[in-house]
């Protein structure tokens, strides 16, 4: 079995470790798995958040190795506010995910918690489409 330099890590890896190019004369990529797939989280956080790796590390070492919403660990989505762009924190998919679907509005945000502690406005039935509203 074959063994490549990686251009990046300077690892000689065996031909497995590599991504198959069929332009390149040897029918691998130019470098190993493990340096593209790192080039690409990294290339990530740069072109949509316009921070780096260790940025993003020293932001889930300030949150004290958490996520900022759930509380569980370990973080690992960059939050960013969907109008300014400004990065907030890094959360797991889930709550990001959450924000993202209540509009990063906090109103709605606050009904949401209400609701799920049952906190809300529930109308009592009196008569037939008559409702009385709790005080």
């Amino acid at each position: 079995m074959g063994h490549k330099l990686c251009r990046q890590c300077g690892e000689i890896e065996p031909h497995d470790d590599w991504h198959r190019n069929a332009t390149a004369s040897d029918g691998l990529a130019t470098r190993c798995k493990v340096c593209k797939k790192a080039q690409g989280r990294a290339g990530h956080l740069k072109r949509m958040y316009g921070i780096t790796e260790a940025e993003r590390d020293r932001m889930v070492v300030d949150q004290g190795g958490v996520r900022v919403i759930c509380q569980e660990g370990p973080a690992e989505h960059v939050d960013h506010d969907h109008r300014t762009g400004k990065v907030r924190g890094v959360l797991c998919f889930s709550c990001d995910a959450a924000l993202g679907q209540l509009k990063d509005r906090p109103d709605v945000i606050r009904r949401a918690a209400a609701y799920v502690e049952g906190n809300l406005w529930n109308p009592t039935l009196v008569a037939q489409g008559v409702y009385r509203q709790p005080s």
